[in-house]
């Protein structure tokens, strides 16, 4: 197990460095967003409204609400990315690394846009009636020939292999061991719990996910983000000194404590990178599985909706973490019992137990790590499913909702080390299909998004006027068309 440890730990290294997937996200983020004409900056105040506000769009095909369709993709995102992420990437790059999680996130919303457009627009409905969409359709339908579907199905496969990694078994791991060393309840009763209340979630479908994410993920958000900005609050006088480090550490670099992997630029670059994917998922094609299921009225309006996601997860949560971290003065704090650097998996612990009188925020930390953690596992169960079902059809889904169940239970009960860089290089290798897809498809994904936008720049537009603007475009008739087609 040592051996296979090691082995995907340096794979893992090879797929998340450099010369790999950082430069391919960076690059495609980038190259998307002079293709929309910087549609994250211009689009963000409208898609936010919709998404936040209006929720909805009125007498449109789908299964669940747009809102419920962005809190599903948010409940896989916001975990413990959010919390042990962030610590990881300042405590190895120093303070830098937050802004190279902002640049990843900024960047990231035009790949997430992009993504959460062709999910829907090359949606598909499976035998039950369900709207099915992502990579693993859009891969395929979008790029003719043998290139398209060799793409699809490596991310189909890829994403099945990843949902019971980061999307399962890491998740409840982080949840026993937390309960267990806060409350001292014992792994085995967190495993059968969650198991249990996993499988009455799923069993009805995404509905049911829809439904519990759109209540239960803002509530923990705001619950972890109110705790921060308290102590922010408090620390207000040292928030803009916490600022400047960021920006100036993150062009010169900064050492750790002792020069713990002496961090310079490059690596505050690195992890402030895969930390921010790793976070936020922009480039890995799983939010537009979420996205696919929305009721909405056109691509772009859902494209739009998924991309206030990403803002959310980092812009925000992540920047509260980030920030606490550092005014705290934790990141570079020494552990008395060990004379080493603070781990990173109790750093932000630590840093919101300086910031809050008695325990609040110890538990603060653990019950939002215990939340966020929880919210994944129904969002990486619904991404599975949906894999599953493009591999074997719609046979297989109920078999996996009961195996992914169970598999909970065995997460929270056992040592993960080999599993968390398992779950890092079938991560890294899911994105890979998706972003050379969204390089190929970019220009009618500029296209389409144009035509739409001229006509309605404020997304307020109704069925009837999506209707009449839209009569005669490539593609418009091919969408229409393929919202009634059943994948079987």
């Amino acid at each position: 197990m040592d051996k296979i440890e090691t082995f995907l730990g340096t794979l893992g290294g090879i797929v998340w460095g450099p010369f790999l997937l950082i430069p391919l996200l960076l690059g495609t983020g980038i190259y998307l967003t002079f293709r929309l004409g910087g549609i994250q900056f211009l689009r963000l105040g409208a898609a936010l409204r919709l998404g936040l506000i209006k929720r909805k769009d009125d007498d449109a095909e789908g299964d669940i609400s747009q809102f419920q369709a962005l809190t599903t993709a948010m409940a896989a995102t916001v975990g413990t990315g959010n919390i042990v992420g962030v610590a990881t990437a300042i405590g190895i790059g120093g303070p830098g690394a937050l802004f190279w999680m902002w640049v990843t996130a900024l960047l990231g919303m035009a790949s997430k846009y992009s993504e959460a457009f062709l999910g829907v627009r090359f949606r598909t409905t499976d035998a039950a009636g369900e709207k099915s969409g992502g990579p693993q359709y859009y891969l395929e339908r979008g790029i003719p020939g043998g290139l398209g579907r060799v793409l699809a199905l490596s991310f189909a496969i890829f994403a099945v292999f990843a949902c019971f990694g980061i999307g399962n078994m890491t998740q409840g791991n982080s949840i026993a061991s937390n309960l267990e060393r806060s409350f001292a309840v014992p792994t085995w009763v967190t495993g059968a719990v969650l198991a249990g209340l996993t499988l009455v979630v799923l069993v009805g479908g995404i509905k049911s996910i829809g439904r519990v994410t759109a209540g239960f993920v803002p509530a923990m958000i705001l619950f972890y983000v109110l705790g921060a900005l308290y102590i922010l609050g408090a620390n207000i006088g040292d928030v803009p000194a916490a600022f400047a480090q960021v920006f100036s550490q993150a062009f010169s670099g900064t050492s750790a404590v002792g020069g713990f992997l002496g961090s310079t630029i490059m690596i505050a670059v690195q992890y402030g990178v895969a930390r921010g994917i790793f976070s936020n998922e922009s480039g890995m094609g799983s939010a537009a599985i979420a996205a696919a299921s929305a009721q909405t009225t056109h691509p772009v309006r859902q494209g739009l909706v998924s991309m206030t996601q990403t803002f959310i997860d980092t812009i925000i949560v992540v920047s509260c973490t980030g920030l606490v971290i550092i005014t705290t003065g934790v990141w570079n704090q020494t552990d008395p019992a060990t004379g080493q650097q603070i781990s990173a998996s109790i750093m932000t612990g630590e840093a919101f137990t300086h910031g809050l009188p008695g325990q609040w925020g110890h538990w603060i930390v653990t019950i939002g790590l215990v939340m966020f953690a929880y919210s994944t596992i129904l969002g990486w169960a619904y991404y599975g499913e949906r894999n599953v079902e493009r591999l074997v059809g719609r046979r297989g889904v109920m078999p996996f909702r009961v195996l992914f169940s169970a598999v909970v239970f065995f997460g929270c009960t056992v040592q993960l080390g080999v599993v968390w860089n398992f779950s890092d290089v079938m991560n890294g290798l899911m994105a890979i299909p998706n972003l050379i897809g969204l390089l190929i498809l970019s220009g009618l994904i500029a296209r389409e998004t144009r035509h739409y936008l001229r006509h309605d720049p404020k997304l307020e537009a109704s069925r009837a006027e999506i209707e009449a603007f839209m009569q005669g475009q490539p593609g418009w008739e091919e969408w229409k068309a393929s919202e009634r087609s059943v994948h079987r």
